[in-house]
């Protein structure tokens, strides 16, 4: 029997909180991704019919880029409201920074955010070329006359809805649903890598996804993650739109190989000192520093 009515927050959030998904959807969560790109790409289409296209490309992106997460968003909410009556849920967003300040914490990951960036680009150097249809679309994201548009696309829309999927709902369910973390982690980066549908980002997005999840797990902060998202994908929008940075392709093509490799094994160091200095966060569950929420009626 009930014992009491427990009042529910609506922040936009907690709507997702009951909703834990295992491997199995995991998999639900990425077609129900495609079929909103799916749509989005049926929405865009009379832009592109009826304005410019260079323009018309922009504005078609900033329409069906948010569309590709309704439908996981939707399916999401209803499976958390479903549960919500008799199963715990798990916080998206937590704050374990302690012994550590917040704002602490903010700034070594934008550090660290920034040092594997520069790491991965040593990846990136060795990687075949990018075609040529391909880098005119990411070309399109960080360059161009509207950049009001290219920044709320590359640094608010995406580090927000991928970071919602991909470490708050994917991450957060592999641990809720007790897979190893280390392994958790890797899965949730490799589905973060998938989901840019190309070789030359999924690379550099395993392991920034890596380095996101590690975060995630010690501090339960989907804040710091969107934070983390946002710095890398501002700094490429920025480096994109400095005059004489418009054609660098990697940071190999900026500095003299000396001073390349000095920068990448400082890069490494701060890494491992950021890591370790996340390391001292007590480790409240194995599952990861994430708080409970009880289900809305308790027996």
């Amino acid at each position: 029997m009930a014992k009491a009515h427990k009042p529910r927050n609506y922040k936009f959030l907690d709507k997702f909180a009951y909703f834990l998904p295992g491997v199995g959807e995991m998999f639900i969560l990425f077609v129900l991704l495609l079929l909103g790109s799916l749509l989005g790409t049926i929405l865009s289409v009379p832009i592109l019919l009826f304005t410019d296209q260079e323009q018309g490309m922009l504005i078609a992106q900033f329409i069906a880029y948010p569309m590709m997460f309704i439908p996981p968003m939707l399916y999401a909410s209803s499976r958390s409201r479903q549960r919500s009556f008799s199963f715990h849920g798990v916080k998206l967003d937590n704050s374990h920074f302690s012994p550590m300040k917040g704002v602490v914490c903010a700034l070594l990951v934008s550090l660290a955010t920034l040092a594997l960036a520069f790491s991965s680009d040593a990846l990136m150097s060795v990687m075949p070329k990018m075609p040529e249809w391909l880098e005119n679309v990411m070309k399109q994201l960080v360059t161009g006359d509207n950049l009001l548009l290219n920044f709320i696309m590359v640094s608010v829309f995406a580090p927000f809805f991928e970071e919602w999927l991909c470490r708050g709902m994917v991450l957060r369910g592999l641990l809720a649903n007790k897979i190893k973390p280390v392994w958790a982690i890797v899965i949730s980066a490799i589905f973060f890598g998938v989901i840019h549908l190309n070789l030359w980002q999924a690379l550099p997005a395993f392991l920034l996804g890596c380095l996101f999840g590690f975060v995630y797990y010690k501090t339960g902060s989907l804040k710091l993650t969107m934070l983390m998202h946002c710095v890398n994908n501002t700094f490429s929008l920025l480096m994109s739109n400095l005059n004489g940075f418009e054609n660098v392709e990697t940071w190999r093509d900026v500095f003299p190989d000396q001073r390349y490799w000095f920068i990448f094994a400082a890069c490494i160091l701060l890494l491992v000192l950021i890591v370790r200095a996340f390391l001292r966060i007590p480790q409240e569950r194995a599952e990861g520093n994430m708080d409970r929420v009880n289900p809305l009626f308790e027996e």
